[in-house]
């Protein structure tokens, strides 16, 4: 089938991925390329398809490392892959993964490929490391130069606070402000109070929890073998809490208003390493190989806001568009899975998706998207609770609500993310 005949329906027939730690613990030595490597090649493996299967990989990180910064084709050229199996990166902050899986998505539908691998990865324990341009002209000199004593007088203008490390930037290059700024100030103008977010940080915490308990994770996370001996492993996520309460949250400090905020560490995602990836195909190839599909893929959308306004409402831009797409109501979905960045941005984009004046305001639009009805919501916990590589929550998402419809034996839902740079992804599935 050539890009010119009718799209054709996309299955997501698997998906996996490592387990989720804090940065700077039991993952911290694995990088970016390893994590990801990892988990595709035990995808495969689980899923019983052979590597040269493989049409494409569509793969991305956010915090990319500067050695291998097409990470899709290194994770080909690493694993059980043939050298002939096209492979390209992606990057839209937060919403990476859901990216990869939606590009994968587009060529299976215009009848580019018929089997891709996409996904996403982040080492938040090992980011790129770079210095002052000064100190990086000196060394570029240094380099050309043809003798000793030039190559000494590069160094000449160099100072001690040139040769300061320059970490990865976590602020908007648009406005000067972290995500976590903008959490705070979306909680100060849609009035969410501490409480609230709290409370909503907890119950994400009990529903991941929970989830753990009862096995739901069992079959879309791998137990992950720490080199170079592999005799510790990490078999679960290290986030989610069960001995977090109320009261233990509610003492916590304010992060980035410490005076007058409600943000904190407890109500906000970690900084988290981990790797995900979802194994995609026409729905003509799953029934040439006998595979049932877990879900299929009915439509997407994507939104960008200005930054200078609420940089984290994504979602209540983005889902409306994608609903239209599916021909759907929200009232229509059996489940709702939104990226938990903050507990504050989730709780305003829940108000947002019930108010008929933001559908006014902001989409043009003459009705609210919907209230959300919370037995439908964040089932399993989210970002807060499990945790945040940048490049892995949307494929993470998207394979646990594949695998619940699944479960259900069928229904539709809605996997969504806000991003960096005021952008927002939503993919809606069905069974």
């Amino acid at each position: 089938m050539n890009g010119q005949d009718a799209a054709r329906r996309v299955a997501i027939v698997n998906g996996l991925r490592t387990p989720f730690a804090k940065s700077g613990t039991a993952l911290a030595n694995e990088s970016t390329l390893e994590l990801a490597s990892r988990v595709v090649a035990e995808l495969l493996q689980r899923s019983g398809v052979a590597a040269k299967e493989i049409d494409r990989v569509v793969y991305g990180a956010v915090i990319q490392d500067v050695s291998a910064p097409n990470i899709a084709r290194e994770v080909v050229l690493a694993g059980p892959f043939p050298e002939t199996v096209d492979a390209y990166s992606v990057t839209r902050a937060c919403a990476t993964s859901t990216q990869a899986v939606v590009n994968g998505a587009q060529a299976i539908a215009l009848g580019e490929a018929d089997v891709v691998i996409a996904g996403g990865a982040d080492s938040l324990s090992k980011p790129p490391i770079t210095y002052s341009d000064a100190f990086v002209d000196a060394l570029m000199k240094a380099n050309a130069a043809r003798d000793l004593p030039s190559k000494a007088k590069a160094f000449a203008r160099v100072r001690p606070k040139h040769l300061v490390p320059v970490p990865p930037a976590i602020a908007e290059r648009s406005t000067g402000e972290t995500m976590g700024d903008s959490a705070e100030h979306m909680a100060k103008v849609n009035g969410i109070t501490r409480e609230a977010q709290d409370e909503y940080a907890l119950a994400s915490h009990r529903k991941a929890v929970a989830a753990w308990e009862s096995g739901v994770f069992d079959s879309e996370v791998m137990a992950y073998g720490i080199p170079p001996g592999y005799r510790d492993t990490v078999e679960r996520d290290t986030i989610p809490r069960a001995d977090s309460t109320l009261e233990k949250l509610s003492s916590l400090k304010p992060v980035f208003d410490r005076r007058y905020g409600s943000v904190t560490a407890g109500n906000s995602s970690p900084l988290t390493d981990g790797a995900s990836a979802t194994l995609l195909m026409s729905e003509e190839a799953a029934k040439t190989r006998g595979i049932e599909p877990l879900a299929y893929i009915r439509s997407y959308a994507f939104a960008a806001l200005d930054p200078n306004w609420q940089l984290l409402m994504g979602p209540a831009l983005a889902t409306p568009i994608a609903l239209d797409r599916a021909g759907m109501k929200l009232s229509d979905l059996d489940l709702i899975d939104m990226h938990e960045a903050f507990a504050a941005q989730v709780l305003s984009n829940t108000k947002a998706f019930a108010s008929k004046a933001f559908a006014e305001d902001k989409l043009g639009r003459s009705e609210a998207i919907g209230e959300i009805d919370e037995s439908r919501f964040n089932i399993y916990g989210g970002s807060i609770s499990l945790g945040h590589p940048f490049g892995a929550t949307g494929s993470r998402q998207i394979n646990t609500m594949a695998r619940e419809l699944d479960r259900r034996g069928g229904g539709t839902a809605l996997v969504t993310q806000c991003a960096a740079g005021g952008l927002g992804a939503a993919v809606v599935m069905e069974k």
